[in-house]
């Protein structure tokens, strides 16, 4: 080898030994791997940085809290505003300055002091039973009190996080005297005591035992996906009442930075592609979600279902009402 090979040589080995290798991001995630690993698979195929993802259905903020500063975890990946609230609350969560995500996502899917970030929206809907049910029928959630619906309708308990969104939006709307009586007016109007999950209410209306329910709209992707559960599926359609002067009630999975974030420049990496078009079509197409970012088109599952108007309120304004939606919930005794 010539001096000028081997010169050029040591010089490209001593360039690669002071390159920093990439890190990899470590994601606790309360949404189950599989939902998740087809963006994460884009993210490290476009940028080199891989991820660890460890699935934590129960107690994520208290696993932060413990393991305090020596906390492995650079991302929190979660659904409902409840979840991230409580990471925020919890001291979990550092801030990220970022232009990209703040152009991306609207302010009402994001926290006002960019704690967390959302990554895709899910409508909280009505599934109506095609046989019994004329969609003109359903408007809004206030009618949802009307005795017309005496005895038709299904629901999960009032004391489930995706209810107490739904009640505390109504407060936010209505205020507590309004929430109150019309709680009281669903209630009369149950076919049984609330029970089950959103897609056992689908499964009831199928069955003839109510008419109608309230559900996330992903829900549906999933039982059309599942052969015993796609009878259920094709016996409803999916309705997007509003509330009065607003729009459908959304909730949010979303992506927060932890406080302790070994990888810190490598976890913003990957909360600002989780915003790109790619992962917002990726991530909705795999979940049945809506994307956050504006101009980016759900599946065709989601669009064949119809146009929903969310309502505009920003979701944090929501999650100190959500303890005033249990107590009423409490109050009217609304699972009993």
């Amino acid at each position: 080898m010539t001096r000028t090979l081997r010169t050029a040589a040591l010089s490209f080995a001593v360039m690669a030994t002071a390159l920093p290798a990439l890190a990899d991001v470590n994601i606790y995630s309360y949404r189950q791997p599989e939902l998740i690993q087809p963006i994460l698979d884009a993210f490290t195929a476009e940028t080199g940085i891989k991820t660890n993802v460890s699935f934590i259905d129960k107690g994520l903020v208290e696993r932060l809290q413990a393991e305090g500063d020596r906390s492995p975890a650079d991302l929190i990946l979660t659904v409902d505003i409840s979840r991230l609230a409580e990471a925020v609350a919890g001291g979990v969560t550092q801030p990220v300055e970022s232009e990209v995500l703040t152009a991306n996502i609207p302010a009402e899917f994001r926290d006002p002091d960019n704690q967390w970030f959302g990554v895709t929206t899910r409508a909280r809907i009505v599934y109506a039973s095609k046989d019994r049910v004329d969609p003109a029928d359903v408007t809004s959630y206030e009618d949802l009190a009307d005795p017309k619906w005496q005895g038709r309708i299904c629901t999960r308990s009032g004391a489930h996080g995706y209810t107490l969104a739904l009640v505390a939006a109504m407060i936010k709307h209505h205020g507590e005297d309004y929430t109150k009586t019309w709680l009281e007016g669903v209630k009369a109007n149950l076919a049984r005591k609330p029970q089950g999950n959103d897609r056992a209410q689908v499964k009831a209306i199928w069955a003839g035992e109510c008419d109608i329910s309230l559900g996330n709209t992903y829900y549906m992707g999933q039982m059309v996906a599942d052969p015993e559960q796609k009878a259920w599926a094709d016996a409803v359609n999916v309705l997007f009442p509003v509330f009065e002067g607003a729009g459908t009630h959304m909730n949010v999975s979303g992506v927060a930075l932890t406080k302790a974030a070994p990888n810190r420049d490598e976890a913003v990496k990957l909360m600002e592609f989780l915003t790109s078009q790619e992962a917002q079509e990726i991530y909705a197409e795999i979940n049945h979600e809506y994307p956050v970012v504006p101009g980016t088109e759900a599946s065709e599952l989601v669009q064949s279902w119809g146009e929903c108007a969310p309502d505009t309120v920003n979701l944090m304004e929501l999650a100190p009402l959500r303890a005033d939606a249990l107590r009423l919930v409490e109050t009217v005794d609304f699972d009993g």
